[in-house]
């Protein structure tokens, strides 16, 4: 399907047919992206349950770093796609080259300040022995892989504004192949350990971001670019950061929600920090319907508004959710009666095994929940109104969770189960934000206007 077919089905077509459409592709993406991590997360396994506490333990430093840039994303869709919708390609080329240039320059001083900062970052979490070490080599590996995924996720949002979600797919696709393939050369064959296990996630998504550059510049009916707009235009940035930092605020401190949330789980134990990461990985696989649904949200929302046709924008958040939620339920059924023996794939321990699946059977009740912050995430992003995302984002973890983990663990005698209760009450309140904030209107307003 072309960039004009595309566009008629978006405007045009059956609703449910135009998110299933968007969406399966991005479910399948969001997966291969989980394989990265169960990739490492299995071979990494094999060396030991410290070291798998370790990939688990730095995740959000890492999501952190993302964070910091991934807004210039989100405002890349929300300009493209209601340019798209208003049939003005041309700006929609001019706004792809500004997020390209802007992610590269952003990327490497990332990559040189987190780097550097490693084992200091990596303390202050409070890691200590095995813990310590394992985390440092890891994250400090990692934090180069930080360019590819910059461009990859800026090439996945400049392709999704446009309504094409199947390349970026296909692309990493080939990329979690070679990952798998990688992995265990790296970290047993060539005996690197953890660092192993790093390498190869960053040589898999290099190889394939050279691809991507050719890709961006590829003559067709609907964006690409040219090195004229790689040029830096100081007016067009100023309105792409002014969607896209908000959306990099809310994330960032999501981020360091999670990093100060660890600091907490790490209080319980090493096997508590494991249970947590191998329940969060698992977890992510059911998600997968309710973030497709969610991202294909954004092209549709976008485009349709740029089009002026706000009854289909609402008419298509009535439709994702119905979905969402349906298919949530049904894998949350699933997942609390498989989770030990999903669990048992990666880890033998005992503590591991009863911390994990508790954990498991709780999100599994609470899933639909999320259902309907991805839809709300979606539909706020899509219409460029990136401010409300950054309200839900930061309110769910410091103003809801932390504190009632806090509570939790010094008032009562929850344990460990402090945080996993924390986090449902967190997204049961967000979800009835995000739909006031929906209910009120204000997000209609294009901001291309």
């Amino acid at each position: 399907m072309d960039y004009v077919e595309k566009r008629k089905l978006i405007l045009e077509g059956n609703i449910n047919k135009v998110i299933l459409s968007l969406a399966t592709p991005i479910m399948l993406n969001n997966i291969i992206q989980t394989t990265y991590n169960l990739a490492d997360t299995y071979w990494v396994s094999k060396m030991g349950d410290i070291q798998v506490g370790a990939t688990a333990f730095v995740w959000p430093v890492i999501y952190l770093v993302i964070s910091l840039g991934m807004g210039i994303n989100v405002a890349g869709t929300a300009l493209i796609s209601q340019y798209i919708g208003a049939n003005e390609k041309e700006k929609g080329r001019d706004v792809a080259g500004q997020i390209v240039s802007f992610a590269l320059i952003f990327s490497l001083v990332l990559v040189l300040i987190g780097y550097g900062f490693t084992p200091n970052i990596v303390r202050f979490m409070g890691a200590e022995g095995e813990l310590f070490e394992n985390s440092k080599i890891y994250l400090s590996v990692m934090f180069f892989d930080i360019p590819f995924l910059f461009i990859t996720s800026i090439f996945t949002a400049i392709r999704q504004a446009q309504g094409d979600t199947v390349i970026p797919m296909i692309i990493n696709a080939g990329g979690a192949v070679l990952n798998i393939i990688l992995d265990p050369i790296f970290i047993f064959t060539f005996n690197m350990g953890i660092a192993g296990a790093a390498i190869a996630t960053v040589l898999s998504k290099a190889v394939f971001t050279i691809y991507i550059a050719f890709a961006l510049f590829k003559k067709n009916d609907g964006i690409y670019l040219t090195y004229n707009h790689l040029k830096i235009k100081p007016k067009l940035l100023k309105k792409i950061l002014k969607v896209g930092v908000p959306s990099s605020l809310g994330q960032s401190g999501e981020a360091l929600g999670f990093i100060v949330l660890n600091m907490f789980i790490v209080s319980f134990g090493d096997d508590v920090i494991t249970a947590f990461g191998l329940g969060n990985r698992i977890n992510s696989i059911f998600m997968m319907p309710a973030m497709g649904i969610g991202g294909s949200l954004a092209s549709i929302v976008g485009q349709n508004m740029g089009a002026g046709n706000m009854d289909r924008v609402k008419k298509a958040f009535k439709s994702a959710n119905i979905m969402s939620v349906s298919i949530l339920i049904v894998g949350g059924i699933i997942m609390f009666f498989t989770s030990t023996q999903l669990l048992s794939f990666f880890s033998k321990s005992p503590n591991i095994l009863k911390e994990g699946s508790y954990y498991l059977k709780i999100l599994a009740i609470a899933s639909p929940l999320m259902g309907i912050f991805q839809v709300c995430v979606g539909t706020f992003q899509g219409s460029g109104h990136t401010l409300y995302v950054m309200i839900m984002e930061l309110t769910r973890l410091w103003l809801i969770r932390i504190p009632l983990i806090v509570i939790f663990k010094n008032y009562t005698n929850f344990g460990s189960a402090s945080v996993w209760y924390a986090m449902v009450i967190s997204n049961l309140v967000i979800c009835i934000i995000g739909i006031l904030l929906y209910r009120s209107g204000k997000w209609q307003k294009k901001v291309t206007e």
